[in-house]
């Protein structure tokens, strides 16, 4: 068994080392949207046979799904757990039908990989998501550049901080134009999370070594720049909001997948005590980006839309450096009620 074991890590290191050679250099996606850009994130949807509701909540996966393509964005960002297994070609099958309408309004999705993404074998797992994406060529990291936004997405099974990624987002950073405002780095695992391994309430998750040697880069960068990091993580099935050296943090893993509560830390600046099926809404205009959770609840079987929480985030018309903002938070924002 031992050596089974063995054969089977070093041939998915094999497979591993085959995909990373063959993106040497990563898609860089320009669109045009001038300074006047909309989009959505969230992540952690599940797609699989709406019967299976062990692994997911169908009913909740689809209403986001619909109340997505009713805000009419310019584009979507989810990060990772797309499918509930990657390799199984009827889970993305029903990703194509149930995300029907949003080709059908032509809006764009721009994904991260996720753990759930890559079960099974990779290169099944990995063929069967990229045919829903060619326009990643290939490229499990890559970015997006329009108006003055700048979007890195990261593959979080790979090293973030070392490596060829790691040497990939450093350069992107470094050579960071003068016209962006926000740097939004979207991955898969949280930097930041309330949850833990404990699972006290049901699931969770504690932020790994790599995303906190990440999040740690990032607040040593931010002070070096005008422009406003924000990362859009999943993983955890909840909703968060943390701020640490200027960075802001959302964690945005409400998509469907099987939501729980959370046990809050005090630096969690989004405190509830539910669980929270949603969405966020985000808008960037120049200096300022407004994000905005949409949450989803069923009341008698009925869906009810809520803006639990608004968030404001500047860039400093003069500031060269970014402060670590104190407690409260220095954005406006609009505290949850009634949780």
């Amino acid at each position: 068994m031992l050596s089974y074991r063995k054969n089977m890590l070093l041939l998915w290191m094999f497979a591993e080392t085959i995909f990373l050679a063959a993106q040497t250099q990563p898609v860089a996606i320009q669109l045009n949207h001038s300074n006047q850009i909309h989009f959505v994130a969230y992540g952690d949807t599940r797609f699989t046979n709406p019967a299976d509701i062990n692994a997911a909540n169908p009913e909740a996966r689809r209403e986001l799904v619909k109340g997505i393509a009713q805000a009419h964005p310019d584009f979507v960002t989810i990060g990772g757990d797309i499918a509930y297994n990657g390799n199984d070609p009827n889970d993305w099958n029903v990703y194509d039908s149930e995300t029907a309408i949003w080709r059908e309004q032509h809006i764009r999705v721009f994904p991260a990989l996720g753990n759930h993404d890559l079960h099974g074998d990779l290169a099944i797992s990995l063929s069967n998501y990229f045919k829903r994406y060619p326009e990643l060529q290939q490229s499990r990291y890559y970015s997006v550049s329009t108006g003055n936004l700048l979007m890195l997405t990261l593959d979080s099974s790979l090293e973030e901080t070392t490596g060829p990624q790691g040497d990939w987002l450093k350069s992107r950073i470094s050579a960071l134009k003068p016209e962006i405002d926000f740097v939004v780095i979207v991955l898969h695992h949280p930097p930041y999370t309330s949850s833990s391994d404990e699972k006290k309430f049901g699931g969770g998750h504690a932020a790994r070594t790599p995303e906190q040697a990440l999040a740690q880069f990032l607040e040593e960068r931010q002070k070096q720049m005008r422009a406003r990091i924000v990362v859009l993580s999943g993983h955890v099935h909840n909703y968060e909001h943390h701020e640490h050296g200027g960075v802001v943090y959302f964690v945005t893993g409400g998509g469907g997948a099987h939501a729980y509560p959370i046990e809050r830390k005090p630096t969690d600046l989004f405190q509830s005590a539910e669980i929270n099926y949603h969405y966020i809404d985000i808008k960037v205009r120049p200096g300022k980006m407004v994000a905005i959770m949409n949450r989803l609840e069923f009341k008698n079987g009925i869906p009810a839309w809520t803006q639990a929480e608004t968030v404001n985030i500047i860039v400093p018309a003069d500031a060269k450096t970014i402060i670590q903002p104190k407690t409260p938070s220095s954005h406006s924002r609009k505290a949850p009620t009634g949780r």
